[in-house]
């Protein structure tokens, strides 16, 4: 399983991405156009303009790695789709939903919100 923990999270990029993209592309896209640290340990998530593949970059402690997935039924949700709340911070659990092609996901939030000790 990717990232096992609350901790870890997960960043979904707005816009259709070219799936064509590996390591450095995927990496430059998190630096400039989400304006995020690749090597922070959370995961980062690309869906396809067709909605039929995604990808996921994260950094391990070596290196980078891309996990791709192709749907061969269905299609993965995609935050800029008409519908979906404007919330691109998913939960591990969510992101194993969101490979699955689970509908709910971007429709209701699935998780509680972080504990905090006050």
């Amino acid at each position: 399983m990717i990232g096992s923990t609350r901790q870890v999270g997960v960043w979904f990029h707005d816009r259709p991405t070219d799936m064509r993209r590996s390591f450095d592309g995927l990496y430059a896209m998190v630096c400039n156009a989400m304006a995020r640290n690749p090597l922070s340990g959370d995961l980062f998530v690309f869906v396809g303009k067709d909605r039929k593949r995604t990808k996921v970059l994260y950094w391990d402690g070596t290196g980078l790695c891309v996990f791709a997935k192709r749907l061969e039924r269905g299609c993965f949700w995609a935050p800029w789709v008409k519908g979906s709340h404007g919330d691109h911070h998913l939960t591990v659990n969510e992101l194993q939903l969101f490979l699955e092609g689970s509908t709910l996901i971007g429709k209701i939030k699935l998780s509680p919100g972080e504990f905090t000790l006050k």
